[in-house]
């Protein structure tokens, strides 16, 4: 046994040889192949400028020299078209390849995303956030007279950049869910910075946001695995974080989406608990089935989540925002799949967060307001026990304090190592805002250095 399995990685190894040689003759050949097609284009450009209308065959030298020239012209612009092509190839290989590293380092990705200025704004159209041609940096300019500030994160949108085109980016993040990984993407930043905008989006056309595209994205690929003998199940659940309490967004809905009567106040209190294997669950949380048979049906049942959820969060108008989020709010898809000829079982949970927005009492006017201050507090606090565990995590403490708010320990599997994390970053651009916006900075770029370790796929084998 044990020879047979060194001579079949000896010939392993064979094979792996003749497979490079083979592959670097093949490209010194296109090579060869390559520059003899582009002389060929140059003659055939200098026969067509000589066999022009204009040529005769006494022509002088001159003009001879204008069809050669001619030849070159467009011999150059070939070339400038085929390094354009490459040097795209390069970068899409550059992100791909610095994806990969940080998928590999377990860096939390951080995306940033600018909104254009709303008619609330003011009259000032002057943007604080300048962001520059890479797509990754961006300088953004303080209201208090000091320099501009430089930072680069691994994407960062225009505010021109639609819905579709943030989804595409997260779009590979999303589907690992359905490949059995924990998967966590909040979106973070001051309040009215459009963070519910990029997560829920409105209506059903391009304005859809990341949750709705998401569900959309994964009930499409399950329907293409059911035909590799795959087998799936589908639960959402939606829940908010008011006040350090855990709310049930889903309360008057049945498990098959279809909606009850019931009192919100006999509701069961939920509870976030620990199973046999470690994992965090919610005690109590209503489970609605997604239809994954039927994506039509699928996408119908979200809607009807999605706006049960939208009529139960807690909402308010302040200064700053007229539908102001007072709580953080978290949707979960609990997802199972097995395929009865490998016996393989995978579990994946992808929960995507609307954390209320931070902000100061001076410029929200919550102060004035006794359950608004309340509110502020609660949302203030949560957040500065979210940057703890991340403070902590970067300096590679021994202690991590998810214990200490209900956000942090609800969403401790996605922080803690085994799971994928990507945080959103939503910034105003108004110079009044310009400084929550370079608090915002600072805090990602501190979230954009922690390194969880490579995630864990959760597979099981009959």
């Amino acid at each position: 046994m044990v020879a047979t399995t060194a001579q079949l990685n000896a010939t392993s190894a064979d094979f792996e040889e003749t497979k490079s040689r083979a592959k670097a003759d093949l490209a010194a050949k296109e090579e060869v192949w390559k520059k003899k097609e582009s002389d060929l284009l140059f003659e055939i450009s200098v026969l067509k400028s000589r066999a022009g209308p204009e040529f005769e065959t006494d022509a002088p030298m001159g003009e001879e020299d204008t069809a050669v020239l001619k030849a070159r012209i467009e011999a150059r612009d070939r070339r400038i078209t085929e390094l354009e092509e490459q040097l795209l190839n390069g970068e899409q290989l550059r992100r791909a390849l610095h994806n990969r590293i940080q998928e590999l380092r377990g860096n939390i990705r951080v995306y940033v995303r600018t909104r254009p200025f709303l008619p609330n704004d003011g009259v000032s159209s002057s943007s604080s956030i300048d962001i520059l041609p890479d797509g990754e940096s961006l300088t953004i300019q303080g209201n208090r007279g000091e320099g501009a500030h430089a930072f680069k994160f691994d994407k960062v949108f225009a505010p021109s950049s639609g819905q579709e085109i943030v989804f595409d980016e997260v779009s590979e993040f999303v589907q690992s869910a359905l490949d059995g990984y924990h998967v966590c993407l909040f979106s973070y930043g001051q309040t009215g910075s459009g963070k519910t905008h990029t997560m829920q989006g409105s209506g059903n056309g391009a304005m859809r946001g990341i949750i709705p595209r998401a569900v959309e994205q994964i009930l499409a690929q399950a329907e293409i695995m059911q035909t590799q003998r795959w087998t799936f199940t589908m639960k959402a659940s939606f829940l908010e974080i008011y006040n350090e309490e855990l709310r049930d967004l889903l309360v008057m809905m049945n498990s098959d989406g279809t909606i009850r009567s019931r009192d919100t106040r006999t509701a069961t209190k939920l509870s976030i608990k620990r199973n046999a294997d470690g994992k965090s669950f919610v005690d109590g949380i209503n489970m609605v089935d997604i239809n994954v048979q039927n994506k039509a049906a699928g996408v119908e049942q979200l809607e009807a989540v999605m706006a049960a959820a939208a009529r139960a969060r807690s909402v308010a108008k302040t200064n700053m925002n007229s539908q102001s989020s007072r709580s953080h709010s978290v949707f979960m898809l609990h997802l199972c799949g097995s395929n009865e000829e490998s016996g393989t079982v995978v579990q994946g949970a992808l929960n995507l967060c609307d954390l209320a927005g931070s902000e100061r009492l001076d410029r929200s006017g919550a102060g004035s307001n006794a359950q608004r201050l309340k509110e502020t507090q609660a949302i203030n606090k949560s957040l500065s026990c979210l940057g703890d565990v991340f403070n902590a995590l970067s300096n590679g403490s021994k202690h991590i304090p998810f214990r200490n708010s209900k956000l942090t320990y609800l969403l401790q599997d996605c922080l803690s190592g085994d799971g994928k994390a990507l945080m959103f970053v939503n910034l105003s651009p108004t110079l009044e805002s310009s400084n929550e916006s370079l608090c915002s900075l600072r805090f990602a770029q501190r979230v954009n250095q922690v390194e969880l370790g490579k995630a864990v796929k959760n597979v099981q084998y009959k």
